[in-house]
């Protein structure tokens, strides 16, 4: 398979960017990569001697900066975002800026440079209110936050212009991504860091809600092997696709495994439920499994050691 000779990853030096630009190399998958980000949540440690990688520091709202940097890419990976539902409430219009407009200029970038393949991070944050499990794409989206409006509003973009100038487009709906590069020191922390932090320092593990709420968790190693088998093949879809595998496990359960890969029980500490949160997730995966047929996903107990293990390296 001949690689891909330059594909620019927004967000690229953020927890899945980085784990993503890596793998674009390590695979052979793209000849160069441009992992363009304003690191106000990516970090240029994150790849740090990462040869093949060029980390050019930039704002997607920027379109001419951005118009920039694409010169030459054969596609682009839009995972630039302003991430978590709390934030969003907080600050509902920053983050249709961030996600729903910065998509937008995204993609007139893209038609302005010539590149016309992007794939694209929804959220399955989109499905919000709608009680049905698993999560088909098909689904009515009953968005609950400004988030996933914003997420729905940058898939549906995408997808438009897959219909009127032709690009070639896959709008994937990421579920519970985890691993390492994920960091925990912010309030908005990820479930999954947020756990393995509070284990390792000593401190109760903050459980908002009951812990009986359910996720699809996914490792950081799957979602990239997924995007970079679509760029190497140019898949496009005409509706979104889930990125996950079907899984569905509790906060408690959760909680449960680290404890036994730790071997140590751990306390807990249990608040309110945070606004804006749904209380299960679950993926139907028949979409990715026609898309990306054979793969093997990383399974939560490998994914959760790995994630531990850098953890324990910081």
């Amino acid at each position: 398979m001949t690689a891909l000779n330059k594909v620019v990853v927004t967000g690229g030096a953020g927890f899945i960017g980085a784990n993503l630009s890596r793998h674009l190399i390590e695979s052979g998958t793209a000849a160069q990569v441009v992992a363009y980000d304003d690191l106000s949540t990516g970090f240029a440690e994150n790849l740090t001697g990462a040869e093949g990688i060029e980390l050019v520091e930039g704002d997607i709202l920027d379109q001419t900066h951005f118009t920039s940097a694409i010169d030459g890419a054969d596609a682009v990976v839009h995972l630039a975002a302003r991430p978590s539902v709390p934030k969003s409430i907080e600050n509902p219009l920053a983050t249709h800026d961030a996600n729903a407009t910065g998509t937008i200029r995204v993609l007139e970038a893209m038609r302005a440079a010539g590149v016309t393949q992007v794939v694209l991070a929804s959220s399955s944050s989109v499905y919000g209110a709608n009680p049905v499990l698993p999560k088909l794409e098909t689904l009515t989206p009953m968005p609950m936050s400004p988030y996933a409006v914003s997420k729905l509003a940058a898939e549906s973009y995408a997808l438009s212009y897959r219909e009127v100038f032709g690009f070639d487009v896959v709008a994937f709906r990421f579920f519970n991504v985890f691993g390492p590069l994920q960091r925990a020191g912010h309030a908005y922390a990820a479930v999954v860091p947020a756990f393995i932090a509070a284990a390792l320092d000593g401190r109760p593990l903050p459980v908002h809600g009951d812990g009986t709420q359910t996720r699809d968790f996914t490792h950081v190693a799957s979602v990239a092997a997924v995007i970079a088998d679509v760029l190497a093949r140019r898949v496009s879809s005409p509706t979104p696709v889930n990125l996950a595998f079907g899984t569905r496990v509790s906060l408690i359960e959760l909680i449960e495994l680290i404890e036994e890969i730790l071997g140590t029980r751990l306390e807990r500490e249990h608040t309110r439920p945070r606004a804006g949160d749904i209380h299960d997730s679950q993926a139907d995966q028949a979409a990715l499994r026609a898309l990306v047929p054979g793969l093997a996903p990383v399974d939560l107990e490998t994914g959760l050691r790995q994630t531990i293990a850098w953890f324990e390296g910081l």
